[in-house]
């Protein structure tokens, strides 16, 4: 069971989650490409107490590379996280600032510096969230990673995280000195070179940035297989999920937790947030109104090529409004099989099966009052499915301005949720340890 009061990170995806927000008319749709949405978004976010904002990325479009998707989506147009956190951080001031970068194209050495350089300017709020995704056609490069099973590529990104968290580690507490009187800036004997020589990679070190104010970055991951729990398991503090329910959620929990004290790890010292799209209305139809609107606005023909990529059967040949096929795979890992078991469990057409997941990309919707959204949170909270959410408002700035000025005050009434911030790093508030210098040079 999870105990104390819950952790609450925002999804901000540009206009919202909902795979058709840009076309709400509340939505402004060039606004994604401005800096004061962002900084509007991220102000929000701080005044209604969220432990973090959080922002995906890729090398490439996010789903099928297919004309009907680069036309009625916004997944074609996406800004260089790093660039959009260190912008972010100069407005807020407690409020963690996490963000994704790929171990599939970056060195472990970019991603230390990328994050260590956030942290110190934002003073302790950075955190990485580590993936594997491929985008080497980019890059002058094939992707050469596309062959390997999943358990060798989660075993390159656990060895990528293990050097990121040494460099991390190459100053110790007390190594910057800055004694005027002596001329001594940094005492040499405390800074540390890795000298890593592992399957993938060699590093020599130190990092160029002195060590962190909350002893080091979070690592956020987002594992769903055997390997990608097991990663989590091993190096993340906070883990997204994406269960569908509050018994698989808590399964879901129970058996990563379990990985963690495998791992030699306390279980405590690892969040599980879930995420969850919420629709929020005055009163219940309301609610309802505003998702139905937004679902109506999935033409066909984009909900039939999503899902057909999501799931890896073309979906054309069979009747929209019968069932999805269900079949048994090899690969059914991921999303994937969030998807195909959403659908067995609740019947649901192939039309439905797109509007639940292209509209809220296979993630959990609770849609009601206020008080509905905190029973439902509550209800999962207190069964120990989480530690807390992510909240992917469907569409943006009236999803979130929705949950920080209805949901908030009712979950602080309820007691789940906190009325101030508890300190001045992420590591703090998320109510983490800070690692012991060396930790990560293990």
């Amino acid at each position: 069971m999870a105990t104390g009061q819950m952790k609450l990170g925002l999804f901000f995806e540009g206009l919202g989650h909902h795979t058709a927000a840009w076309r709400d008319p509340k939505v402004d749709p060039a606004a994604r490409q401005s800096l004061r949405h962002f900084v509007d978004m991220a102000q929000t976010a701080e005044r209604g107490l969220f432990d973090l904002l959080f922002t995906a990325d890729t090398f490439a479009m996010f789903g099928p590379d297919d004309p009907i998707v680069v036309g009625a989506t916004t997944r074609a147009s996406r800004h260089e996280p790093m660039t959009l956190m260190g912008a972010l951080a100069a407005v807020t001031r407690h409020i963690g600032l996490v963000a994704t970068a790929s171990t599939s194209i970056y060195e472990p050495f970019h991603v230390a510096r990328f994050f260590a350089s956030l942290d110190q300017l934002s003073e302790g709020r950075s955190g990485w969230n580590l993936v594997t995704t491929l985008a080497g056609a980019n890059f002058g490069r094939e992707d050469s990673e596309e062959g390997i099973s999943s358990e060798e590529r989660y075993a390159r990104a656990r060895e990528f995280a293990h050097v990121v968290m040494g460099l991390w580690d190459s100053w110790q507490p007390d190594a910057l000195v800055g004694d005027k009187a002596s001329g001594r800036y940094v005492d040499p004997a405390r800074i540390h070179k890795l000298h890593h020589q592992g399957r993938w990679f060699k590093v020599r070190g130190p990092l160029t940035i002195p060590r962190s104010p909350q002893g080091r970055p979070i690592i956020v991951q987002a594992g769903q297989s055997g390997s990608g729990r097991d990663t989590a398991a091993e190096v993340a503090d906070v883990v997204f999920a994406v269960q569908q329910d509050r018994d698989s959620a808590r399964a879901y929990r129970d058996d990563l937790l379990q990985r963690v004290v495998d791992h030699g790890r306390h279980a405590e010292q690892v969040k599980v947030l879930p995420g969850m799209v919420a629709v929020t209305g005055q009163t219940r139809s309301e609610a309802e109104d505003k998702y139905a609107r937004l679902q109506d606005l999935i033409g066909e023909s984009l909900g039939l090529t999503m899902l057909s990529s999501a799931v890896g059967i073309d979906l054309s040949h069979y009747p929209i409004d019968g069932p999805m096929p269900y079949r048994e795979v090899q690969d059914r890992v991921g999303h994937r099989m969030v998807i195909f078991d959403l659908a067995k469990r609740e019947g649901l057409s192939i039309r439905q099966t797109y509007q639940h997941v292209v509209g809220q990309r296979s993630h959990k919707v609770v849609i009601g009052t206020p008080s509905d959204i905190a029973d439902h949170m509550e209800d999962w909270f207190s069964a120990g499915a989480c530690d807390g959410f992510n909240i992917m408002p469907a569409t943006l700035p009236e999803g979130l301005d929705d949950f920080v000025n209805l949901v908030t005050p009712e979950l602080q009434r309820r007691g789940l949720f906190r009325e101030r911030y508890e300190a001045t790093t992420l590591r703090g508030n998320l109510g983490l340890d800070i690692p012991a210098w060396g930790e990560g040079r293990a």
